[in-house]
């Protein structure tokens, strides 16, 4: 009896391993499959869809898309909203309302919403969760529900080569300029100056750039040393073992002593 009861385990575990192996390669087809391109632009009528990019599967809401412009080599994760306009099937007139640059990623869940210009420059990167809008609730009428009050609008704008951090919130009227750091968690409104940091709810200017001084605070980090030009990739790899095995080699050193 025993016996069998291994044989019909060990039948049972190879079913459940091979019925997950069939799920993950479906999985991984229907992601592959429905994953949207400019060559396969699934239900969507972008107003343009550039060259190698890709809004990865599931996507999120997405209406508006023939005011929606999205450059090359862009990178939308899961989940990411874009939207243009107040509701679907508005006449939003003869101009795009949502550009992204070349070489734009956002993290996924994040949410960009333009009921009036919103524009991202190139080579920004935004981490997971951000919510970009173009439009606010208002609360004038203090007898009225805030969400049946009229909305504020107000164009947005992301300076290029900008890095957004994960959750940040950046509102309505915010214009940022180039290389703008967005800490974690900020909350953005306003003009923000080239080569700034921000942080904080509502976000300040933490650190800048002084073209005689530099980082102003400095930096507490070292720079990164570049990489030299024509090393391979198996000559970084294996520069990377050898400094993961360094801690091993200073003890060995040591106890030699």
């Amino acid at each position: 009896m025993p016996t069998n009861q291994n044989v019909f385990s060990s039948l049972a575990a190879w079913r459940r391993r091979a019925v997950s192996r069939a799920v993950h390669r479906g999985a991984r087809w229907v992601r592959e499959t429905a994953a949207v391109t400019a060559d396969r632009p699934g239900p969507y009528r972008f107003r343009r869809i550039g060259t190698g990019t890709r809004l990865a599967f599931p996507q999120g809401t997405v209406f508006g898309d023939p005011w929606i412009e999205i450059g090359d080599h862009c990178i939308i994760a899961q989940d990411v909203t874009l939207t243009a306009g107040m509701m679907p099937d508005l006449d939003l007139g003869p101009e795009p309302i949502l550009t992204l640059g070349n070489g734009v990623v956002l993290g996924r869940g994040s949410h960009v919403i333009a009921d009036v210009r919103l524009t991202i420059g190139d080579d920004c990167f935004f981490g997971p969760g951000v919510y970009l809008t173009t439009t606010n609730h208002s609360y004038d009428d203090p007898d009225v529900p805030v969400g049946k009050q009229w909305p504020r609008t107000a164009p947005v704008a992301i300076g290029a080569g900008s890095w957004i951090g994960t959750g940040a919130v950046i509102l309505p009227g915010a214009r940022l300029g180039r290389n703008v750091v967005v800490a974690a968690g900020a909350v953005v409104r306003g003009e923000v100056p080239d080569h700034a940091v921000v942080a904080g709810a509502p976000a300040k200017v933490v650190r800048s750039w002084d073209p005689q001084e530099g980082w102003q605070p400095p930096l507490r980090t070292p720079a990164p040393v570049p990489i030299p030009e024509g090393v391979t990739p198996e000559q970084l790899v294996a520069l990377g073992e050898w400094r993961a095995e360094e801690p091993a080699r200073a003890g060995e050193a040591y106890e030699a002593s």
